[in-house]
């Protein structure tokens, strides 16, 4: 039997699941044994599935035997993060009186995975409502970054993106409001999409209400994984359609070719609002590993980020305001308030007048991009202008809240065009990952990864590590 399965990629565990190499019992009982070895020191892992995961590896290995049409994902060890319905999990969202919100049935990328025979061995922490930069929460507890307990693994899908990186399965699924799939990856040292609006569906049972507008148009569902072609594979499968959600769009994964050589627009001080020295290295590595792969890399800034960015910042936090906030306070606990308190007191209250007036701006800041991209299909820059954050960072003061926003801008900017964005890594410094974000056109998913499989081929991250 092969003694570090957990170390495979879900590309290789796939074909050798399916050419009975190996069982998924054996890869599914190793990853187990990693995660009982190294989530202690990370709490990545909130909701251990390992009974469940074991009898559904048999199943598969059952199914193998009978030489049954097998899925993309069959038999392979995956997490599902704890805010989205899995059928007989409580759906809990890092949220002390969520903790008995059990799902009777599952989200559509939950669905779509077991589908694609994916075996879940458990659920991924979460800020609390999901709605922070950092994973830490009252009910339980923080989330270390295996590269340094002093900074955050990032937010929402903290726990996510640490599991992967200590290899705690091969692939993560995650979500996206303003970067929380790209955020955790960048923090963590592995990969992610963000997709575009409608490619995964996406509905919630366990949800009390609809989702405000803006909300609805800028969050989507999407993998994570050490590597970009997992993440490939995450994401084929979980694009399924599923007729709960009306967003969802019947849109192929290959576009039509782009004219030779595609041109990208490398922006490496998105609208000049300062960027750190390494970040800025970081993003000239990956330009030279695209020229050196056949792109036409040209460094040049993409549309009014600034403004993108601040569109999104008065629809998301005005609805926050007025939608969410009643929850936040009732159900809440210190940290959360205390970055919402600082959140809210940043963005002001513009009213119905100005929301519907950002709304009906956003359709503009999107022709712009979609124009600018009719030249460059492709547009290449920082997660974030800084390298992860010390823990503390969305709750110690006005000032210091600001530098995070404007470190996050192009961050926050792709959620408001709805686009699709990988988060890549570039390598390490000072002991702590960095990378880029690879940003397409609407449905150009496979030139975003396209394009981060060149970069990560030249600069790749030798992940799974071992936790600090």
């Amino acid at each position: 039997m092969e003694t570090d399965l957990w170390r495979w990629d879900a590309v290789e565990l796939a074909a050798a699941i399916r050419t009975r190499r190996i069982s998924s019992r054996e890869a599914t009982r190793a990853v187990l044994d990693r995660l009982a070895a190294v989530n202690p020191a990370l709490n990545a892992v909130t909701v251990l599935l390992a009974d469940q995961a074991l009898a559904a590896a048999d199943r598969a290995d059952a199914a193998v035997r009978r030489g049954e049409a097998l899925g993309p994902l069959h038999g392979v060890p995956v997490t599902i993060k704890e805010n989205v319905d899995q059928e007989g999990a409580a759906t809990a969202n890092g949220v002390p009186a969520f903790k008995d919100l059990m799902a009777a049935t599952d989200s559509p990328p939950v669905a779509n995975w077991k589908r694609a025979g994916a075996v879940i061995v458990g659920r991924t922490n979460t800020p609390a409502f999901s709605l922070r930069w950092d994973t830490d929460n009252e009910l339980r507890g923080r989330t270390f970054n295996p590269w340094s307990r002093r900074h955050t693994p990032g937010g929402s899908s903290g726990g996510a993106a640490a599991a992967l990186a200590v290899g705690i399965a091969p692939l993560a699924h995650g979500n996206d409001l303003g970067g929380s799939i790209r955020y955790p990856a960048y923090c963590c040292g592995v990969a992610g999409i963000r997709p575009t609006l409608g490619r995964v569906p996406s509905y919630n049972q366990t949800a009390a209400d609809e989702r405000p507008p803006g909300t609805q148009l800028m969050s989507v569902q999407g993998p994570l994984a050490r590597r970009v072609r997992d993440v490939r594979l995450g994401l084929a499968a979980m694009s399924a359609r599923d007729p709960r959600d009306p967003w969802w769009a019947p849109a192929p994964l290959l576009g039509e070719p782009a004219a030779r050589p595609v041109r990208v627009a490398l922006t490496i001080d998105p609208a000049k609002g300062g960027v750190r020295a390494d970040v800025a290295a970081a993003v000239r590595e990956a330009g030279n590993a695209l020229a050196n792969a056949g792109y036409a890399v040209e460094e040049i800034e993409p549309p009014d980020v600034e403004g993108v960015a601040a569109t999104w910042a008065t629809i998301c936090i005005n609805e926050m305001r007025h939608v969410t906030q009643p929850w936040i306070r009732k159900y809440g606990g210190a940290a959360i308030n205390r970055s919402l308190d600082l959140t809210l007191a940043a963005v002001p209250d513009v009213g119905l007048d100005g929301y519907m007036q950002a709304l009906a701006l956003r359709a503009k800041h999107i022709r712009d991009w979609t124009l600018f991209m009719e030249r460059y299909p492709l547009v290449v820059g920082p997660v974030s202008t800084e390298p992860p954050f010390e823990i503390g960072f969305d709750t110690t003061s006005a000032e210091r809240h600001a530098e995070v926003t404007r470190a996050q801008r192009l961050l926050v900017a792709v959620n408001l065009l709805g686009f699709p964005a990988v988060s890549v890594p570039t390598g390490v410094a000072g002991g702590l990952p960095l990378g880029v974000q690879v940003i397409g056109a609407r449905y150009r998913e496979d030139l975003c990864l396209d394009a981060a499989e060149a970069i990560e081929a030249q600069r790749p991250l030798p992940t799974p590590i071992e936790p600090v």
